[in-house]
């Protein structure tokens, strides 16, 4: 008898996000050496200050066994962890290297990070937030209101005020 096809469950519903991804991802991660996304999830609380804010896991690099020495006989080492951070704090992270290692073990309860390494690929500074807007002078907001005084209609009047609002803070920006 010949086995049956699995074929794939449909999905008429909503799915998170999460769950939708997670399939994608665990290979990806598995690659990296990640046996789970939780270094990369929970690394703002488990990286000592400032880090957490200036670095983050690239890759697990883990030994290889001998085959001489089986699992049980204390040939357990912790893996190298790469680390990508920003520009500047290379020098710094390299000498603190063993305690960013000891506060990732200690969080996980064992030994996970035997050494901690620089990757060659460095970190992307975070995206800037957007410059604030102009400040628009009262008197180019008089100005528009005068002119939507003949506007009966207070949706449209509220809409066109918006426009106006904006064009003339387009115009204090230039």
């Amino acid at each position: 008898m010949a086995p049956k096809k699995t074929a794939d469950k449909r999905r008429n519903r909503v799915v998170p996000l999460a769950e939708a991804i997670t399939g994608m991802l665990d290979p990806v991660l598995k690659k990296r050496g990640f046996a789970s996304r939780d270094l990369l999830a929970h690394w703002a609380s488990m990286a000592p200050a400032p880090y957490d804010r200036v670095a983050m896991p690239d890759r697990l690099a883990w030994p290889r066994s001998d085959k001489g020495q089986g699992a049980g006989k204390g040939s357990h080492e912790g893996a190298t962890l790469y680390l990508r951070c920003m520009a500047g704090h290379q020098l710094a992270l390299a000498h603190e290297g063993e305690r960013i290692a000891s506060a990732i073990n200690r969080y996980y309860g064992y030994l996970l990070v035997g050494q901690v390494r620089l990757s060659a690929t460095p970190m992307s500074e975070p995206p800037r937030p957007p410059a604030p807007r102009p400040a628009v002078a009262p008197e180019a907001l008089q100005r528009v209101e005068q002119r939507l005084a003949g506007v009966e209609d207070e949706g449209l009047r509220e809409a066109l005020r918006l426009l106006g609002a904006g064009v003339v803070r387009q115009g204090a920006r230039s």
